[in-house]
């Protein structure tokens, strides 16, 4: 059974992990296409195959990893989850950002909580004030602003800090990149937003885990 590279669902994926896949399980986007339908998204697809190709079993230190990452998307998906529902919030020019943005981070909790298996667990109990320190973080937009900043920075800061951890799993080391390469994106187009630069300098510095605990810790009730 041959792969059908002009699929919409395999065209929107890294050429590099597509061959990944389709190598390692061949016929594996076929039928898990089949299974979610046509419209199927690329980040759907991973998250269905990633269980199959990545292995049931991997090494603690890259479930430690993927399990320090779902913590952080968690808190990204509640907070966009919130600040769409939260009516009059978000000017009626960005909506259409910040539902693409939610939506890309609902992504990765699905993937990530696919690849840890019995490891995943359930979104946290959360507090998008940070103990009142932003009361109206789903009430005023230049306060959701700052806050979405903050979380896409971290978030781009935390996988990078973590990549060298993932080494040892090509497949899981290259959809931690493509997420992370993602988180960008949102990190410059929410600047853009606010009226700040898209970057800070020629290269991003890395967060360590401790570091960014330590900066998400507040949210987490």
């Amino acid at each position: 059974m041959t792969q059908n590279q002009n699929s919409p669902v395999v065209a929107a994926l890294d050429p590099e992990i597509t061959e990944r896949l389709v190598t390692s399980r061949r016929g594996l986007f076929s039928s898990n296409a089949m299974k979610l339908g046509a419209l199927a998204s690329a980040p759907l697809l991973l998250a269905v195959a990633s269980q199959e190709v990545f292995g049931a079993e991997l090494p603690a230190e890259i479930v430690d990893v993927l399990k320090f990452a779902l913590t952080l998307e968690h808190i990204e998906d509640a907070f966009y989850r919130s600040g769409l529902d939260a009516k009059g919030l978000i000017p009626a020019k960005y909506v259409d950002v910040f539902t693409n943005i939610g939506a890309h981070e609902a992504a990765h909790v699905a993937f990530l909580k696919k690849a840890l298996g019995k490891d995943a667990f359930e979104r946290p109990k959360l507090d998008l004030t940070a103990g009142g320190k932003y009361a109206d973080a789903l009430t005023n937009f230049d306060t959701y602003l700052t806050l979405s900043q903050t979380f896409e920075d971290l978030g781009v800061a935390a996988y990078k800090g973590q990549a060298a951890n993932l080494i040892s799993n090509g497949d899981i080391l290259t959809a931690a990149l493509q997420i992370h390469s993602v988180e960008a994106r949102h990190a410059a187009q929410v600047r853009r937003i606010g009226g700040k630069k898209s970057w800070d300098g020629a290269f991003d510095e890395p967060k360590t885990k401790e570091e960014v605990l330590a900066a998400a810790k507040p949210f987490l009730a």
